[in-house]
């Protein structure tokens, strides 16, 4: 084996050419044992101690051997992500969320598609973590609703986080991205422009964040003595092509609204083009308003007014939350924060009403 030198605090060492656990505990003058505490950042360390391993680690350019970190602690050092979610950008977003939190620490992700309404998907679900040996999940919603499947995965010894649009399991296993108060704060707006005849295009009314945004928007319109108009509530699919379907509906009423705000941003997309296909002038004549804040939001024109949810944030939320349970003080996932708070995005699809 090719041998090098090493100059670490002060000492010239002779080590292997890859440095080994067995060089940092060496020349930190420790056990192997607090080493791997210091990898695994376990709190269990003394702080002195702590720094004199992390210097020789830095020095060393010791970076820990994947698999022989999953032969030590029986892990795979991987995570599976499972979602039922046809937005490809909130998909995308949320991927590159985890990914950033990933970075470093040795975890790989795995994507996993599931059929929400299936009754199949439990056992889909744990064959996936059993086939893959996961360390644990990410469920996103309309999943992550699925109080069964969080059971199972309990039963199975599987830690998991649900990114839920509210607080459906304890602290340490959801991440809530607040959508009541976005779609609430985004109706606040329109109301604000002088808008009382406001659509509302929600998604499929078996999904909770559905449920939550309707919420919201409903609670908004009562506070200020508007009332509900449910010709104007219509449900999509959350897709571009349900926003088109939706946009008809809307606006050829006897009544039309004078804005519309789509739970996502690519109903809102559908629902823009089909008042331009109407030559209806947005936003003059029709404000439209849309929620994720996805890519696609800042590339139209008129470019879209949406709430933006963080929706990378909360994917590394949900990853540092999972890490922290399959550390050796598993119970600091209780203490990273839970809720992500949703942010209106004003751009030039809202406008204040015109009165004729």
């Amino acid at each position: 084996m090719h041998k090098g030198l090493w100059n670490v605090l002060g000492t010239t060492e002779i080590v292997s050419k890859k440095p080994t656990i067995n060089d940092v505990a060496r020349l930190s003058g420790v056990s192997k044992k607090t080493v791997s505490r210091v990898i695994n950042d376990s709190p269990n360390v003394k702080s002195d101690t702590r720094s004199k391993i992390q210097a020789v680690i830095q020095q060393l350019d010791y970076a820990p051997d994947p698999q022989a970190r999953g032969l030590a602690f029986r892990r795979s050092y991987l995570i599976g992500l499972v979602y039922d979610n046809p937005n490809a950008l909130y998909i995308s977003d949320i991927q590159a969320g985890i990914l950033h939190a990933c970075y470093g620490t040795g975890y790989e992700l795995i994507m996993h598609p599931g059929d929400f309404c299936s009754h199949r998907l439990i056992d889909q679900v744990q064959h996936f973590v059993h086939r893959a040996r996961l360390d644990g999940v990410i469920l996103l919603s309309p999943i992550s609703q699925l109080d069964k499947l969080a059971h199972s995965l309990r039963r199975n010894h599987c830690p998991y986080i649900r990114i839920s649009p509210k607080k459906i399991d304890a602290v340490a296993n959801v991440v809530v991205s607040n959508d009541r108060k976005g779609a609430f704060l985004m109706t606040e707006h329109l109301i604000g422009l002088g808008h009382r005849e406001i659509g509302f295009v929600l998604g499929p009314s078996s999904n909770l964040s559905s449920e939550e945004k309707f919420e919201g928007f409903h609670e908004a319109m009562k506070q200020h003595g508007i009332p509900l108009r449910k010709r104007l509530v219509i449900e999509g699919a959350n897709t571009f092509e349900s926003g088109v379907a939706a946009g008809e509906q809307a606006l050829t009423r006897a009544v039309p609204p004078s804005a519309i705000f789509a739970s996502n941003d690519v109903m809102a997309l559908g629902v823009l083009k089909t008042a331009q296909m109407m030559g209806i002038a947005v936003p003059e004549s029709l404000s439209i308003a849309g929620y994720d804040d996805s890519a696609h939001a800042s590339l139209v024109w008129p470019d879209l007014t949406t709430v933006n949810q963080s929706v990378g944030f909360m994917g590394e939320l949900a990853a540092h939350k999972l890490m922290l349970q399959l550390a050796p003080d598993r119970d600091r996932a209780k203490l990273v924060d839970v809720s992500v708070e949703p942010k209106l995005v004003i751009r030039h699809s809202t406008a204040a009403v015109m009165h004729v």
